[in-house]
């Protein structure tokens, strides 16, 4: 309908799409961006922030929880393992990049294996819809960032 808000029809648009919709392209593509997000982040949990975090995190505790990476027997909330995950990828800027600028993978890989992990043992997800979660907020960001005028700007600010 014409009184459709622009909220209302970006959430019909990411609600409408499922795992029909990922080529081999996007298919090969995404579990690159994956791999290398996982491999920048198993350095980053090296780095002085990401043991920060972590050792800030361990203050939550739940029932539910979440691998933090390179560390199996390190879990928390979902909330905060990828708090601490996604710093880790994010601490030594090596992540991915595109324009406008932003880092996708490190804000979304992180958020979608910590809550992948949540789910119990007869609710697991499948590869394909972790793919699908994964590319859901890649599109996410990306549509933001161009409904964006402060990120349409960052390139003239610096």
């Amino acid at each position: 309908s014409s009184s459709q808000t622009i909220t209302g029809n970006f959430a019909n648009v990411i609600h409408g799409l499922n795992a029909n919709h990922l080529t081999d392209q996007v298919i090969q593509r995404s579990k690159r961006m994956i791999l290398d997000t996982l491999g920048v982040g198993l350095l980053g949990t090296s780095t002085e922030v990401c043991h920060k975090v972590a050792e800030y995190s361990k203050i939550y505790s739940s029932d539910i929880s979440s691998t933090i990476w390179g560390h199996l027997d390190f879990r928390l909330p979902p909330l905060y393992a990828a708090f601490v995950n996604g710093v880790a990828v994010h601490s030594m800027d090596f992540d991915d990049t595109w324009h406008p600028a932003t880092h996708p993978s490190g804000a979304v890989l992180p958020a979608v294996i910590a809550l992948a992990e949540a789910f119990p043992q007869e609710k697991k997800i499948s590869g394909l819809n972790l793919l699908l979660a994964f590319n859901v907020g890649i599109e996410v960001q990306g549509r933001l960032l161009r409904f964006s005028s402060e990120a349409r700007n960052i390139p003239k600010r610096y």
